[in-house]
C-alpha cells in the first residue's frame, strides 16, 4: 500500500499527527506506541485549540527524525510548510475544516495525505 493512503487509513483510527508518524513507523526510530504516545496531543489543532494542523506537525517530526540533524533544519521545515500551505491551502485546522467559514478546504484525510506526500518530497534529497 501507498505510504500516502497507509496514512488516510491510519487516520480512521487515530489523529492526523499520530496518522502521519504511524506512515513512517518503518522508517522511525521508535515503536508504535511511542509514536502514538508522541502524537497524542497534536489532534484538532494541537491540544484541540484548532491551530496548526496535527498532520503538518507529524510532517515536520518526520522530517527531523529522518533528517538525523540537532540544528540546521529550519530551511527544511519552511520547506515542508510552505508545500503543506500550497498543496491544504491552508495550515490552521480550524481554517483547513471551515470552521468559521463553513468551507472546508482541505479534509483531515487529505492534510495527512498531502503532509506524507510533502515528507516524501523533502526527504528525496536525504536518500
Amino acid at each position: 500500500m501507498d505510504r500516502k493512503e497507509l496514512g488516510a487509513q491510519l487516520k480512521r483510527s487515530h489523529n492526523c499527527c499520530q496518522a502521519v508518524l504511524l506512515a513512517f513507523e518503518d522508517l522511525l526510530p521508535y515503536d508504535k506506541e511511542s509514536l502514538l504516545t508522541l502524537g497524542s496531543t497534536f489532534g484538532s489543532g494541537m491540544g484541540g485549540m484548532m491551530g496548526t494542523c496535527g498532520a503538518l506537525v507529524g510532517a515536520e517530526m518526520v522530517l527531523g527524525m529522518l533528517s538525523r540533524k540537532t540544528a540546521g533544519m529550519n530551511g527544511s521545515s519552511r520547506r515542508l510548510f510552505a508545500a503543506f500551505e500550497e498543496k491544504c491551502g491552508n495550515s490552521r485546522c480550524i481554517d483547513l475544516k471551515g470552521v468559521l467559514t463553513g468551507r472546508m478546504l482541505c479534509s483531515c484525510e487529505d492534510c495527512v495525505r498531502n503532509a506524507i506526500a510533502c515528507v516524501e518530497e523533502q526527504i528525496q534529497p536525504l536518500a
